[in-house]
């Protein structure tokens, strides 16, 4: 008996600590800045509020997030500071996105 109580709370145990594990590599928040990030700076482009160098450049910031992204989620864990990492540079980058769009320079 005792050993079926012990395999029951050992399963349960178990179980409950890989689904933790696993929603510790979600990052819907950072998944949803970056497409509306995304969207911003291509808006931007389309209204000739950003000029093509200013484009490149923040899209490579972006491309950066996206890696960083992809390395915190390489050893399957996104710790706390990952993501206060991704946050800030994710913060960085909105304003960047704005002061280019409303910049005295467009495209000709």
């Amino acid at each position: 008996m005792n050993t079926k109580l012990l395999t029951a709370l050992f399963t349960l145990i178990l179980s409950g600590s890989l689904s933790k594990l696993s929603a510790q590599t979600a990052t819907p928040v950072v998944r949803e800045r970056q497409a509306n990030q995304q969207a911003r700076i291509q808006q931007g482009a389309n209204s000739g509020a950003l000029t093509p160098a200013e484009t490149r450049r923040l899209e490579a910031r972006q491309a950066k997030v996206a890696n960083d992204k992809k390395e915190a989620k390489a050893d399957g864990v996104v710790t706390p500071a990952e993501r206060r990492k991704l946050n800030r540079e994710q913060n960085r980058n909105s304003r960047a996105i704005y002061r280019q769009k409303h910049d005295a320079q467009t495209q000709h």
